[in-house]
């Protein structure tokens, strides 16, 4: 067999729309319509198969431009993108259900498509019909199914339930069923949508490292969602698509961080005059803003000192302790840290008018890469929350240049700490004797 498991050369597809139809305000236009009616229809029939490949009509919608990939046996590829990006529309090409308008993809061995998990579960059988169904839509025998059944029930953790009827099941035994059904089938290529996202977290988990297990036996996978997790987890490689064209094809993490940069620009300060401030009963805010103490560069490096500045005044009377919280999440939705007054054992009364606050945030912590706070908030107290902000700060902490140890370039993990160490070289080796 060859190492290429999917060839895509050149692929559009164009798909034919609706447009509003015009609305005649006369009787005389009206039936001058109804009698063009019969040459219109035509026209529009014959546009199913007449296609030009620079055609940018109204009524056409380009879901793939020139769209060209190779993906061999073994590898995991992830295609990432906004909501129609021609993501689905190259899964539905690859797995034969719609046909490419131009350009051709080859496929080189059997084909498991993972598009719409349940797809085929009859409500009215139980759990172990429903099996021998799914299982023999997706192209298994009988005695591959026999073969497999105890480890496809077993993965779904629905044993006890297996001689129920599916219309009593919960959602998610429902989904936990149909993609152990789908997960088992021995194939060559496996075509994921948004399947690994279905499920509780521990489900998810266990799903991904299946997915492991199966690119390890030499098939190939790709995976289209919109939950970064399985695509970090399972992919070695990444495209993104944007209005069906690819933009970047290259390593998993960069083409996410790229992505996710593009959708998420620097906001490193917001400054509110006080009419237009963000207020309510208690508190008007007018400041957010984050800046490195080092005033010899503009941008933050993991080896530069920090810190955030928050600007607000309190509107209300009585003196209470206040607290002041956030939290920090890293480029993929992952919280980083909460940064909250609280942890200083320190009381902050509060004081009618002016409140600046200073946040400091030490060098040799962060890691090179986006950061947001997503999440402001004060409180009275501990748990009583006066204001909330959402998505309040965006900055970057770049390697873009060596920092003051000489440590420049990517080092995995979400932070990255100075610690303190203790290295004995040279020691009387006739203690170790």
């Amino acid at each position: 067999m060859s190492d290429l498991a999917i060839k895509v050369n050149d692929v559009s597809k164009a798909y034919l729309i609706g447009l509003k139809e015009n609305r005649h305000e006369t009787l005389g236009g009206k039936l001058f319509s109804w009698v063009k009616s019969p040459s219109k229809n035509y026209n529009i029939l014959k546009r199913l198969n007449t296609f030009s490949h620079n055609d940018d009509s109204d009524d056409l919608f380009w879901a793939l431009r020139d769209v060209s990939f190779e993906l061999k046996h073994g590898e995991t590829l992830g295609i990432i993108g906004k909501n129609g990006a021609g993501k689905s529309t190259i899964l539905k090409i690859l797995s034969r259900i719609t046909n490419p308008t131009f350009g051709y993809a080859e496929v080189y061995g059997r084909v498991s498509s993972l598009l719409e998990v349940g797809t085929g579960f009859n409500p009215e059988l139980t759990g172990r019909e429903n099996v021998y169904l799914n299982g023999t839509l997706l192209g298994m025998t009988k005695k591959e199914i026999d073969q497999k059944f105890d480890e496809i029930v077993y993965f779904s953790s629905i044993e006890k339930f297996i001689d129920t009827q599916v219309k009593k099941y919960s959602s998610g035994m429902r989904i936990r069923l149909a993609f152990s059904v789908a997960a088992n089938i021995r194939t060559e290529i496996m075509i994921i949508d948004e399947v690994l996202s279905i499920g509780d977290a521990e489900f998810q988990k266990k799903s991904v490292k299946k997915m492991l297990q199966i690119a390890k036996q030499g098939t190939a996978v790709i995976l289209v969602t919109h939950n970064m997790f399985p695509i970090q987890a399972l992919c070695t490689r990444a495209i993104h698509l944007k209005d069906g064209c690819i933009m970047e094809d290259g390593v998993t993490d960069q083409v996410i961080s790229n992505y996710l940069g593009l959708l998420t620009k620097d906001k490193t300060s917001q400054t509110w005059e006080l009419e237009k401030a963000p207020t309510n009963e208690f508190i008007k805010f007018f400041k957010a803003e984050v800046r490195p103490l080092n005033n010899e560069y503009s941008v933050i490096r993991p080896a530069d000192p920090f810190e955030f500045e928050f600007g607000f005044h309190i509107l209300f009377d009585e003196e209470e302790n206040i607290n002041i919280t956030f939290h920090l999440h890293d480029e993929f939705d992952n919280i980083v840290f909460v940064g909250s007054t609280a942890l200083t054992n320190l009381e902050y009364k509060s004081k009618k008018g002016l409140t600046t606050a200073f946040c400091r945030i030490p060098e040799n912590l962060l890691n090179s890469g986006k950061y947001t706070i997503n999440k402001f908030f004060i409180l009275k107290g501990i748990s009583n929350v006066i204001y909330e902000h959402n998505d309040l700060l965006t900055f970057e902490v770049t390697n873009s240049m060596l920092d003051k140890h000489g440590l420049a370039g990517k080092i995995d993990g979400m932070i990255k700490p100075k610690l303190d160490w203790e290295v004995n070289i040279g020691q009387n080796t006739e203690v170790l004797i």
